[in-house]
C-alpha cells in the first residue's frame, strides 16, 4: 500500500508541476492530498484498522479525526484561504460524525446515530441542487481554482468514515481491503457482463444513453480509469454497501432486506444527477447498485464491487452518450 501509494501521489505531483503549480499553496495542498490518500490506501493493508485499534482503543478514531482536520487547517492555511466559517464546517463535518459514534457506544451496528453519520457524510459530498448555484465542496476546497473540490470532499469523508466507523464504533464485515479471494473474478465479470446485458438495452431505450465511442480519448483510459475506481466507485462502495447495506442488514435482521434497500437508495441518491429529479437516472442506478450489492455480499469486500462499479462507469464514459 506504501508502494501504490507512493507511485501514485509522484505521479499527481509530477504532472501537477508539469502544469506549472508550484510554491506554498501547492506544497501545502499536496500535503494534504498525499495525508488524506495514504489514509485511504494504508486502511485497506490487512492489521492496520487493528493494529491502530488494539494500540490506541476508541481514542484511535478521535486521533485520526483530530489530524483530519488538521490537515485541512494546513491546506487552508497554506494556500491563504482560511476563514473561520469553513475551518467550523470542516470541523462540523469530522467531529458531528464522532460525537454520533460516540453517543452509540454500547449499541450494537445499525443503531439510528449509524444511519445519521452515513447521512451527514453523505450530505457533505453529494452536490445537492440549489437555486444560488453555490457548492460545500468549491467554497471548503477553493485553491487550484476549484478543480480538486470534488476529490478532496471524497478523501476527506472517506477519511471520517474510517475513523467513525472501522475505529471508533469498531464496525464488522465492511470488507475495506485490497485483496482476492475464491471465484471473485467469475463474481465480479457475472456481475458486470449480466448488468451490462440489462442497462445497455435498458438505457437505449429509455433515451437516456446512446452508442457513441470516443475513441480519441482512450489515452487517457489509464489514468481516467484509478480516478473512477478511487474517487468514486471506492468511496461510493464503502458508503452504500460496506456500510449502509452492511447496517440496513442488522437492523433489520435480513440480508435480503439490507441488499434491496441500500440498491434502491443508493439509485435515489442520483435523482439530482443531470438534472433534477432525473427518475431515468434512479432506476439504472438502482439496478446497478442491486448487481454491485450482489457482488459485495458474495466477496464480502468493496475492493470487489468497486471493480464492477468502476467497470460500468469507464464502459458508459469511453462508450456511451448521455442523451
Amino acid at each position: 500500500m506504501l508502494g501504490l501509494w507512493s507511485v501514485l501521489t509522484l505521479t499527481g505531483a509530477l504532472y501537477s508541476t508539469w502544469l506549472g503549480y508550484g510554491g506554498r499553496a501547492f506544497a501545502a495542498t499536496l500535503t494534504a492530498f498525499a495525508f488524506f490518500f495514504l489514509v485511504m490506501l494504508l486502511f485497506a493493508a490487512r492489521g492496520v484498522e487493528d493494529g491502530l485499534a488494539s494500540r490506541f482503543g476508541a481514542g484511535s478514531g478521535y486521533l485520526l479525526g483530530t489530524a483530519v482536520f488538521l490537515v485541512y487547517l494546513i491546506y487552508a492555511l497554506g494556500t491563504n484561504t482560511f476563514a473561520f466559517t469553513r475551518a467550523a464546517a470542516a470541523a462540523a463535518l469530522v467531529f458531528l460524525p464522532l460525537l454520533l459514534a460516540a453517543s452509540a457506544e454500547r449499541k450494537p451496528p445499525g443503531a439510528w446515530q449509524d444511519f445519521a453519520a452515513i447521512l451527514a457524510i453523505w450530505l457533505a459530498v453529494k452536490p445537492l441542487p440549489n437555486r444560488w448555484g453555490w457548492s460545500l465542496s468549491h467554497w471548503l476546497w477553493p485553491y487550484p481554482g476549484g478543480r480538486l473540490s470534488y476529490v478532496f470532499t471524497v478523501l476527506f469523508c472517506v477519511s471520517v468514515a474510517l475513523a467513525v466507523f472501522l475505529l471508533l464504533r469498531r464496525v464488522n464485515g465492511v470488507g475495506y481491503s485490497i485483496g482476492w479471494g475464491r471465484h471473485w473474478t467469475f463474481f465480479i465479470l457475472a456481475s458486470f457482463i449480466v448488468f451490462a446485458c440489462i442497462a445497455i438495452p435498458l438505457g437505449q431505450g429509455m433515451h437516456f444513453i446512446e452508442f457513441a465511442p470516443q475513441w480519441s480519448q482512450l489515452r487517457s483510459l489509464p489514468f481516467l480509469s484509478l480516478g473512477i475506481f478511487f474517487f468514486t466507485a471506492w468511496p461510493e462502495e464503502l458508503l452504500f454497501r460496506g456500510l449502509l447495506q452492511n447496517m440496513l442488514a442488522r437492523a433489520s435482521n435480513s440480508d435480503l432486506a439490507g441488499w434491496w434497500t441500500a440498491s434502491i437508495l443508493f439509485g435515489f441518491s442520483h435523482i439530482t444527477n443531470m438534472g433534477f429529479p432525473n427518475w431515468r437516472y434512479v432506476v439504472l442506478a438502482s439496478i446497478a447498485g442491486f448487481f454491485y450489492g450482489w457482488t459485495w455480499r458474495k466477496t464480502g469486500s468493496i475492493f470487489a464491487s468497486a471493480l464492477v462499479h468502476a467497470a460500468v462507469d469507464i464502459t458508459w464514459h469511453f462508450f456511451f452518450r448521455t442523451v
